[in-house]
């Protein structure tokens, strides 16, 4: 099978198969949707579930291509004596210096804002007067089944009737790693918690108006039909000073940090030999 191909077919399976199962294996190397997923949350710094359901599909399959064609390059420089000869070497030396520092430099800085001290009064302070930083948006937490057609959705909605808690929320995943043609089949067809108007108007106004623990009847979008389950809902709130206290300590840190680092600096500059 050409690796195009195989790529393309390694897609269509992302609804069912197992987090840490090879997609494509390159001379002998795997290439596991854990690597595909690792890549995109790097891409993406974290935010890939934010990524348009239409786009994310797309996403997964070029990050798939990119890995590939990497094994495979990566693959013909063994071959062809690239990681013997004096180019990659002086590079690979030149890098490792780079990183050496830059992680040398990295640490040096964690340990000296870990020095600075914030009383609870100064974080408690923080948080009285900027209270509204810390407000939260209403948000739902969803899963769903997608499918091409209205019957196709139906059909499977017959195999939820009658039940109710953990047993449909159980058939409700099983039911999405089988048969949802979403990108979020594998993982139960779980969305994560997400704000009105997060997702396309009709997904976004029924998951609102539903009650918690309970499956939709179909919904048409431009990608197809859903079946929503809701798994929780949040109300509109300001988060407590406990679940901001190591937030508010890091971000006034951060701002001392400034001054701190500037007097270390100035103690470094009279001890060293700068010409």
């Amino acid at each position: 099978m050409k690796i195009t191909t195989k790529i393309v077919a390694s897609i269509a399976l992302l609804s069912t198969i197992a987090m840490a199962q090879t997609l494509v294996t390159v001379n002998d190397t795997a290439i596991t949707q854990e690597d595909v997923d690792r890549e995109l949350m790097q891409a993406t710094q974290g935010r890939f579930n934010q990524v348009p359901v239409d786009k994310q599909a797309e996403f997964r399959k070029q990050v798939l291509e990119q890995l590939v064609a990497k094994e495979l390059i990566f693959d013909d420089a063994k071959k062809t004596g690239i990681l013997k000869s004096k180019d990659f070497k002086d590079r690979y030396e030149e890098v490792v210096s780079r990183i050496k520092k830059e992680i040398a430099i990295q640490v040096w800085q964690k340990r000296e804002v870990d020095k600075i001290k914030i009383s609870d009064k100064n974080l408690k302070n923080y948080y009285k007067k900027n209270k509204e930083e810390f407000n939260e948006k209403e948000s739902a937490h969803a899963r769903h089944i997608l499918v091409a057609t209205e019957d196709t959705a139906k059909s499977i909605a017959k195999e939820l009737k009658g039940l109710k808690g953990v047993a449909l929320r159980n058939k409700f995943m099983d039911l999405a790693k089988e048969k949802s043609t979403g990108p979020s089949g594998p993982k139960g067809g779980d969305l994560g918690y997400f704000a009105p108007g997060q997702m396309v108007p009709a997904f976004s106004d029924k998951v609102f108006s539903m009650e918690v623990e309970t499956v939709s009847a179909p919904v048409k979008t431009q990608f197809g039909y859903h079946l929503i389950y809701l798994e929780d809902r949040k109300d509109k709130q300001t988060k407590s000073f406990k679940e901001v206290k190591e937030e508010i300590s890091q971000r006034l840190k951060m701002e001392q940090a400034k001054a701190v680092m500037m007097e270390k600096m100035k103690v470094l500059e009279k001890q060293a030999t700068i010409k």
